[in-house]
């Protein structure tokens, strides 16, 4: 399917060869040609730049700048590095001791793209609801500090910072260690809480008996294990004979065995194992002229259907009307159907107290208690704007309430493992025999089909096969977690969400759904396109700290005070002689003994990039960029009060947004089971009675 075949794409700027024109492209839309008539307007200037070119009013001009069209730093030079540092993502990546590094290759202007293809699609949506088109601004800056969910909620609460960790995950009070060393190479794994982790932490433990190795992992039981709550010293324990184990292992050993036994543990790849992954062959995804990836998603046509009436609902946003069942769970679907809710869309999330989305288990901060489902502020940050309907699938009276509410939706939203919608009934063959025009979308890590569709998997890995992980640390040390904070679990929600807004749209159009196929390690892959070119060149790219090829000079440097840095670079040979002229030769020196935020004032207004790495309380409590552009909003809560949620990063010129707080579990029920089910009291009554809701 192509969604926007017939569509021509204006491109100012250098944004010819961004993630963001490939996106537009892979969708059907020409790249090219003059602003006047376009469809579309992408640039990387910002709309001080674009003063006296006449933007057609049909048009969606989308702008993705380093830190927004407005504002008082809206002028400010940028690039990755300064923007991952303003937005709070370089703070955390690295080792403690060492200065930040930088993630692999443009991880934050990647994902900002994603942000802006996602907008871009809803304001296509709305074009066809009120016939004009609208601006959509996206900062890098302001998209990088939407990843920040952990440190975020953890300062807001607690006062704590995190603080770079390595090879390590940081999830509020816990430090998982994930980057593992093997007999040649390296690994990713660690011990996941909750019914999907148990098995295969038991596996590992099962492993390492056979493999007669001392195992502090014998025995425990799992169903029952908290990463949150876990000892500091246990935790060693268990990772120094995880550590001793996987040493005797080979990378060969990891992808065969390892993954027969289903340890959730997979090689960290190097860009040469991707191009030759045998997963991504039966998927097609190197079928391509130049064996580079050129699709974000798959798309399966459905079957013709009514075209769907134009209507708006009662909230505001460029989805207002559109309507969304929500199967989704922990940060992947939660973060698409909240994109879509805050864009306006009527969102039914439906949950179980039997089987809980992750985010309500996770004890980060003190406010919150284990136990309890409605306490947790990660929780409410990935999930506003929604409805809850608790609902035990299990029971055939389930039916009731979910059948009318598939005839209800415009699009289905899931991201359980390959083949479990299937066993629910609930697969789009199945849907689609309902209602034909539905739009589902699927999310998962390797996709719905292909060798590896039904192996489970989570945002690291990702990052570990896609080669971000190898490409991310210092050339003499090991590798480390590229980001320290989600990335791929927020770069897929938007890729889903922007292949959601184009169907609606095009079956406004054409009468036909679709179906939605979204694979993390596919859209990481995407993300390290430039990697698989030096690969197919003949080069083995490696970790490089800090450089960048495409960057004449840059680097992190000291400032005064402690952990203190800021983020300096410099694109033309001009811009490095006025850097070495302000500073001298020796630039650390310079900036050691000088505060952060005043050197990045001084160096901006020189025309040099540079910017502070920015912690959670910079972010939160001093910055005026973010403020200005709502990267918090306020909503209350009924057991944590009110508090900063993380908006939906970008602004629309003509759509305002007004996110509304998460659900408690099921605090629905009764209202859709009566408003959009048609059920009477009494029968909502006898369901309630006999565990329906639950």
């Amino acid at each position: 399917m192509k969604l926007l075949a017939g569509h021509r794409v204006a491109v100012l700027g250098a944004m010819a060869e961004r993630p963001l024109a490939r996106y537009l492209a892979s969708l059907g839309a020409e790249l090219g040609g003059a602003v006047e008539g376009a469809s579309f307007v992408i640039d990387d200037l910002g709309l001080g730049a674009l003063e006296g070119v006449a933007i057609p009013a049909s048009a969606v001009h989308v702008s993705v700048t380093p830190f927004g069209s407005d504002g008082v730093r809206a002028g400010w030079q940028g690039g990755e590095l300064v923007a991952s540092a303003m937005g709070g993502a370089l703070r955390v990546t690295g080792e403690p001791g060492l200065p930040p590094v930088k993630e692999a290759l443009d991880a934050c202007t990647f994902h900002a793209d994603m942000v802006a293809a996602a907008g871009a699609m809803a304001a296509h949506y709305a074009r066809g609801t009120i016939g004009q088109g609208q601006h959509v601004d996206v900062s890098i800056q302001q998209v990088a500090f939407s990843r920040n969910f952990n440190g975020i909620l953890v300062w807001q609460f607690d006062q704590r910072k995190l603080a770079r960790v390595g090879g390590a995950l940081a999830y509020g009070r816990a430090t998982v260690r994930a980057i593992w060393q093997l007999a040649d190479g390296y690994c990713f794994h660690s011990l996941m809480t909750g019914r999907l982790g148990a098995p295969a932490n038991q596996a590992l433990s099962d492993w390492i008996d056979e493999a007669g190795m001392p195992n502090p992992l014998r025995g425990v039981d799992w169903l029952a294990y908290n990463r949150s709550t876990l000892p500091a010293e246990t935790r060693a324990e268990w990772e120094a004979a995880i550590d001793a184990f996987f040493r005797t292992r080979t990378k060969a050993e990891m992808a065969s065995e390892g993954l027969r036994r289903g340890i959730n543990a997979c090689v960290v790849n190097e860009p040469a194992d991707v191009l030759n992954d045998p997963h991504l062959a039966a998927r097609g995804f190197l079928a391509t002229a130049d064996g580079l990836p050129d699709r974000f998603a798959s798309f399966r046509e459905g079957p013709a259907a009514p075209l769907p009436a134009i209507h708006t609902g009662a909230r505001p946003g460029p989805l207002s009307g559109v309507r969304v069942l929500d199967f989704a769970w922990a940060l992947v679907g939660s973060i698409t159907t909240k994109t879509l809710g805050d864009l306006g869309a009527d969102v039914v999330k439906i949950e179980s107290r039997t089987r809980p989305d992750l985010a309500r288990l996770d004890v980060q901060v003190s406010a919150s208690r284990a136990g309890n489902w409605d306490d947790k502020p990660w929780f409410a940050h990935l999930n506003s704007s929604k409805r809850s309907l608790s609902l035990d699938l299990k029971k055939p009276e389930a039916r009731e309430v979910l059948n009318p509410l598939i005839d209800w939706a415009d699009v289905v939203v899931e991201n359980f493992s390959p083949g479990t919608m299937k066993k629910l009934g609930l697969d789009y063959d199945t849907l689609v025999q309902r209602n034909p025009g539905v739009i589902m979308v699927s999310g998962s890590v390797f996709g719905q089909t292909g060798p590896m569709a039904q192996e489970w998997g989570v945002d690291g890995t990702g990052g570990a096969l896609s080669g971000r992980t190898f490409l991310t640390g210092w050339p003499d040390r090991a590798p480390v977690i590229p980001g320290a904070v989600p990335y791929g679990d927020v770069i897929v929600p938007f890729v889903m969400a922007a292949g959601v807004s184009a169907a609606l749209q095009f079956r406004r159009e054409h009468g036909r759904g679709c179906h939605i196929d979204a694979s993390m390690y596919e859209i990481c892959v995407q993300q390290m396109r430039a990697s698989l070119a030096a690969a197919r060149r003949g080069e083995r790219p490696q970790r490089s700290g800090n450089a960048d090829a495409g960057v004449l000079f840059q680097d992190v440097f000291p400032a005064a005070g402690d952990d203190r840095w800021v983020a300096i670079s410099a694109f033309t040979p001009e811009q490095h002689a006025k850097l070495l002229a302000i500073t001298g030769p020796d630039i650390a020196s310079w900036t050691g003994t000088r505060e952060d935020h005043a050197i990045a004032a001084q160096l901006q207004a020189a025309g040099i990039a540079c910017g502070v790495v920015q912690d959670a309380e910079d972010m939160i409590e001093h910055d005026p960029q973010l403020a200005l552009r709502g990267a918090l909003v306020t909503l209350p809560h009924p057991l944590l009060g009110p508090f900063g949620h993380i908006a939906t990063p970008m602004l629309f010129s003509r759509d305002r947004l007004e996110p509304y707080r998460a659900p408690a579990m099921g605090e629905h029920c009764a209202e859709v089971a009566r408003t959009l089910c048609g059920l009477s009291d009494d029968r909502i009554a006898q369901l309630a009675a006999a565990g329906v809701f639950q």
